[in-house]
C-alpha cells in the first residue's frame, strides 16, 4: 500500500508511468531533480503524515518506502 502510493505521487511529479517505478528504480533515472524530492516529499508528509529529510531518503524508491514506513511506526 505504502509503495502504491509513493509510485503515484512520483509519477505524478515526473512524469513517468507507474509500471516503470519499481523499489529499485533510482530517482535520477527518472530525471527527478533536487527541487522536484522537495515537492515530492512534501506530498509523502502530507499523505503519510511522516517527517522526511531529502538528504536522508538514500537513492532509490525502495529507500524512501522503508524511510516513510519507519516514520510511520
Amino acid at each position: 500500500m505504502t509503495f502504491e502510493k509513493i509510485k503515484e505521487i512520483i509519477a505524478d511529479h515526473s512524469g513517468e508511468d507507474t509500471d516503470a517505478i519499481t523499489l529499485d528504480t533510482e530517482y535520477t533515472s527518472l530525471g527527478i531533480d533536487s527541487l522536484t524530492i522537495v515537492e515530492i516529499l512534501m506530498d509523502i508528509e502530507d499523505e503519510f503524515g511522516v517527517t522526511l529529510e531529502a538528504g536522508k531518503i538514500g537513492t532509490t524508491v525502495g529507500d524512501l518506502v522503508a524511510k516513510v514506513e519507519e516514520g510511520q511506526e
